[in-house]
């Protein structure tokens, strides 16, 4: 399976295999990305803004943005899956949010 290079601002630069939730990716490398409903696009905690080419957006991420009257503010990790190099600055850090990161998100 193919690699790409993700690069998280203030974090460096880590390869992951193609196809995997972004905000996963970011947490397996040291990212503490909050995600408080377990990645099912709804609590719009695991916010990134793409610094490079955004990946495609689904009809369920466009339709929290919209909900929530924040479309084109920011992207969801939960939702975005690496399908090619990428660089992201992450908003919302559980450390800084004084949370822990969330519910467990499944693959």
């Amino acid at each position: 399976m193919a690699t790409h290079q993700v690069t998280a601002e203030g974090f460096g630069t880590f390869d992951v295999e193609e196809g995997t939730k972004l905000v996963l990716a970011l947490e397996r490398n040291g990212v503490d990305v909050s995600h408080r409903c377990g990645g099912n696009a709804r609590c719009t905690t695991c916010r990134v803004v793409f610094l490079s080419e955004e990946p495609p957006m689904g009809q369920k991420e466009h339709d929290c943005l919209e909900e929530d009257g924040v479309l084109g503010q920011f992207r969801l990790s939960c939702q975005s899956r690496v399908d090619r190099d990428m660089s992201v600055r992450v908003l919302m850090r559980a450390s800084v949010e004084g949370w822990d990161p969330g519910i467990e998100v499944e693959e």
